[in-house]
């Protein structure tokens, strides 16, 4: 759709858009009413799945005093009487008397009675086999709970799990962690117009978004297996009905492409109320993606779905899933709502009157300056391809050279966080 329809599009008797922020917050909202349920996962199968409930500790960390380098535990004064030694997963005996050591290794448990501990490269031993040396002033160990308290909170419930997660429950003693799952999501391409194949011509343009949006999904966090992509869908009502009701079935998020509008062959939204659908959002004041919406839908059971409409222009495509499909899926996951980093304009940045305007930038992270991309229609993608996110100039402004904005980042790999 081009930006002269996008701007006619409040003729044909859609209600009156929501604002772009008032958007975000309504679809994040009602996603986490909705957030999937928890289950309990073994560790190995968490990565990318969210905290169900806060992290904490089993035993203190770490459990038992640690010895920090290698080298002699003694106690008293030297020179020290070798009587053992302790290697990391063994219970160290006491040192029940002055004058007397052990060997131990870094990591090993400090045995009772322990007065200092000295490095083995700053020992020595004299002929009869005694240890001499002189302990540093500062203990050679890690005391018990120096890291957290038996039962002290570490992560609040709505932490992404990544690898330093898995690691710090396992060292707390979890063999398993309640998470809510990734959710699962599918995409129906609607248009008669669209090509699978080859270059565009004769009238018809080759599909950008079947390839690309589930991998977008993908990056924010969904699951999207083979047969969840279907289409191009037939452009008749029945069609749409029928591949909307086969794609709810087993997915949490139905994402569709195009027939958002009202047009003769727009049949997303009888095919809505067809389902029973009710509106959270019907198009947004936003530049590029106006025609965008999300709908709700539950089962008698009590079990929510979600179907969001994106427009069939590409970019606006992208727009619409920056704008409501990353809020509503870190509702569901349980996760915070995305907060947007600020980044100064390095160049002015034209406002769309009274709708946000998301204009696609270059983000600079190291001098934190964002710098406007070109090709940037909604029809467009080579901007988009060379893009790291959206600046948000707000209703009624514009941007100008050295303005702080806020910016929506793109994820840029699939392991990165929504």
């Amino acid at each position: 759709m081009s930006t002269e329809t996008e701007a006619a599009a409040v003729d044909v008797g859609t209600p009156p858009p929501a604002g772009w922020e008032e958007a975000r917050s309504r679809v994040y909202a009602v996603g986490l009413s909705a957030a999937l349920p928890a289950v309990a996962r073994p560790l190995a199968d968490t990565d990318g799945h969210t905290l169900a409930e806060p992290l904490t500790t089993r035993t203190d960390l770490p459990a038992f005093p640690t010895s920090s380098v290698d080298g002699w535990a003694v106690r008293g004064a030297g020179p020290w009487q070798v009587v053992g030694r302790v290697l990391a997963g063994h219970t160290a005996p006491p040192l029940a008397a002055d004058g007397t050591t052990v060997e131990i290794a870094t990591g090993a448990m400090v045995p009772t009675g322990t007065t200092g501990i000295l490095r083995i490269e700053e020992s020595t031993r004299a002929a009869d086999g005694r240890v001499a040396g002189t302990p540093r002033p500062q203990p050679e160990w890690r005391e018990p709970g120096e890291e957290a308290r038996l039962g002290e909170e570490l992560l609040p419930a709505g932490t992404p799990v990544d690898p330093a997660v898995i690691g710090l429950a396992a060292s707390c003693g979890h063999d398993t962690l309640r998470v809510r799952r990734a959710p699962r999501a599918a995409l129906l391409v609607f248009g008669d117009e669209l090509l699978t194949s080859g270059p565009p011509g004769a009238g018809r343009v080759r599909d950008a978004l079947g390839p690309s949006v589930p991998a977008w999904l993908r990056r924010y966090g969904c699951q999207v297996r083979g047969g969840d992509v279907v289409g191009p869908v037939a452009d008749t009502l029945p069609a749409h009905v029928a591949a909307l009701r086969g794609a709810l079935a087993n997915a949490d998020l139905v994402c569709t492409t195009g027939g958002t509008m009202h047009g003769p062959v727009d049949h997303l939204h009888p095919a809505l109320e067809a389902l029973g659908a009710d509106y959270v959002v019907n198009t947004v004041a936003v530049r590029p993606g106006f025609p965008m919406l999300l709908a709700r839908m539950a089962d008698a059971d009590g079990r929510v779905r979600f179907v969001a409409g994106l427009p069939g222009n590409p970019q606006s495509a992208v727009v619409a899933l920056v704008s409501l499909v990353a809020p509503l899926l870190a509702g569901l996951t349980g996760r915070a709502m995305p907060v947007l980093p600020q980044v100064t304009l390095a160049e002015p940045v034209a406002g769309r009157g009274e709708q946000t305007h998301l204009a696609l930038v270059r983000w600079d992270r190291v001098a934190g300056t964002a710098h406007p991309v070109r090709h940037v229609g909604s029809a467009m993608l080579r901007g988009l391809a060379g893009a790291d996110g959206f600046a948000v100039i707000r209703p009624g402004t514009s941007g100008a050279a050295g303005d702080r904005v806020p910016l929506v980042p793109l994820p840029l790999t699939s392991g990165e966080r929504p």
